[in-house]
């Protein structure tokens, strides 16, 4: 392949890190301000999210040109592919950004409901899924991919604790139905976020093996 199109991957590379930095970092965000009552995150969380929206335009964009232009096969053609779904990935968490901020007000109005320690421990699993998922992708490391997807387990261990936990106080604390509500919203939307961290891993095996691992169950 042309040097142009080398390029333009490089180019592709540096955006999808510079999105997922900008994803990290809403998440982050999201969760604090639901951990100290910042209600008010939730609107700069939204607004920074359509700089999401614009990344994953502009990607999609790069990406149908690179096919128009240079007609990728082989391994080439599976990079523009995988970069185009990994784009879609992160823009989907950063909306999962968004709705854990907008959860923020409901809870907030609460003073007296605690949050789970755990929650915290949680995030920064799937934080850390996704991070590594980006860093496979770069290092084209599929090895390191797969071991990412077993990290789900970990988060969905995680993820089943934490709504028994919610149940639990909301039946012994009826009045505090609402927010465990809205904290029952905000535990799945992290378990969402590793959950897209292991597509982009999946992708990650499917770059350099050209195998799809996704639905197991259909290879056995």
């Amino acid at each position: 392949m042309t040097i142009h199109f080398v390029n333009e991957m490089e180019y592709l590379h540096r955006d999808i890190l510079s999105m997922c930095s900008t994803v990290e970092e809403l998440i982050h965000d999201a969760v604090d301000g639901l951990k100290h009552g910042r209600s008010e995150l939730a609107e700069e969380v939204s607004v920074r999210d359509r700089e999401v929206d614009r990344w994953d335009i502009r990607i999609e964009e790069e990406c149908l040109k690179i096919l128009a232009l240079y007609h990728p096969v082989a391994n080439d053609l599976r990079r523009v592919a995988v970069v185009m779904r990994i784009a879609a990935e992160l823009e989907r968490v950063a909306d999962l950004a968004v709705s854990i901020s907008e959860r923020s007000a409901g809870i907030a109005e609460h003073a007296a409901f605690a949050m789970p320690d755990r929650l915290s421990e949680m995030t920064e699993e799937a934080l850390s899924m996704l991070h590594d998922s980006i860093d496979a992708f770069v290092e084209q490391n599929s090895a390191a991919a797969r071991v990412i997807c077993q990290r789900d387990d970990l988060v969905d261990k995680l993820n089943r604790e934490l709504i028994e936990e919610v149940v639990a106080v909301m039946k012994r604390r009826p009045e505090l139905v609402e927010p465990s509500l809205h904290l029952f919203s905000v535990i799945r939307h992290v378990e969402r976020v590793a959950d897209h961290a292991t597509n982009i891993a999946e992708d990650v095996v499917y770059l350099v093996e050209a195998a799809i691992i996704r639905h197991p169950r259909l290879h056995r």
